[in-house]
């Protein structure tokens, strides 16, 4: 035996260690609901999307339900400043006039939630796992009411409402078409959500996709829920990644000011998961290879894990 041969060999037995150790994590989630959230500067490189599209249909293969939600931020902003449109966020969130929205929906429900379900397809291929791509509008599964938020004035400190434009917030979730797409016993399918939503009146709202992430977890009673981001998870005062916490913990960490920006709604959406059934919700880095199998298949986890 040359030294490939006993190289290749070597990585065999490595690999067939690495699947028995996964075995009773593997039987954890025989069954169950995972929701990912896809979103970050991630998404804009093909070859992390393509190593996504085939870890998601290694789950789906391995017994696991996967629901993907995407965001769509960086996407969003490169189509609005090629148009001269400067983007202005309010705690993370974007604020949405009319034309905004258009550029929102155009990007989000089709460019980009084609590319994750038809890559999702591809990976798939031989086994049969196709991603399908869907929206909030479609089938009535998100309806949302407009988000109100308020800012306080650092000279006057009277708190005044601040007008988001045609940003939502969940109000309900129909999980019947995701569930049948889910639960069929003919094809194996992998839903794929883009965070726009309708209100009553019909009007259509962009909604961040953590929140609406979190509540598909929610409707769905989903095992664990995975907020795939650009940062390795939550960072204490020190910068040091925090392993585990709870909802109170993580509520005290918005309080006083550990936690700012965009990791504000990706608390408050993993806070509000966990609340409404989600046995625990993972933040974590998506642009490391094979992040969400670490996390569900082995014994370290590779994120923040927030639980009751």
């Amino acid at each position: 035996m040359d030294e490939t041969e006993r190289q290749s060999e070597e990585r065999g037995w490595a690999t067939a260690k690495t699947l028995a150790e996964a075995l009773p994590y593997i039987q954890v989630y025989d069954r169950e609901t995972v929701v990912i959230k896809y979103g970050g500067h991630a998404m804009g490189e093909v070859a992390v999307a393509k190593q996504f599209a085939a870890d998601v249909v290694l789950l789906k293969l391995m017994g696991v339900n996967p629901v993907v939600v995407h965001g769509g931020g960086p996407q969003i902003s490169a189509m609005l400043t090629k148009a001269g449109v400067k983007s202005n966020f309010v705690d993370g969130l974007r604020v949405t006039d009319a034309d905004t929205m258009a550029v929102a929906e155009m990007v989000l429900s089709g460019a980009v939630n084609k590319e994750i379900a038809h890559w999702i397809s591809v990976a798939g291929k031989e086994a049969d796992v196709r991603g399908v791509g869907l929206s909030g509008k479609d089938a009535g599964l998100l309806t949302v009411e407009k988000t109100t938020r308020t800012k306080r004035d650092p000279d006057s400190l009277i708190e005044h409402e601040v007008d988001l434009g045609f940003v939502g917030e969940p109000t309900k979730v129909d999980p019947k078409l995701i569930a049948g797409l889910i639960a069929s016993e003919t094809d194996d399918w992998v839903p794929v959500i883009a965070p726009i939503g309708v209100a009553d009146d019909g009007q259509t709202y962009n909604v961040n996709a953590d929140t609406v992430a979190g509540a598909v977890a929610g409707a769905l009673n989903a095992k664990r829920m995975l907020l795939l981001t650009d940062v390795k998870g939550v960072l204490d005062k020190d910068g040091q990644i925090i392993r585990q916490m709870t909802v109170a913990e993580a509520q005290a960490l918005i309080d006083d000011g550990t936690a700012s920006g965009g990791m504000i709604p990706k608390l408050q959406t993993a806070m509000a998961a966990v609340r409404a059934g989600v046995e625990a919700v993972v933040i974590l880095d998506g642009r490391r290879p094979h992040a969400m199998l670490v996390e569900l298949f082995s014994e370290y986890g590779a994120g923040t894990l927030v639980k009751a």
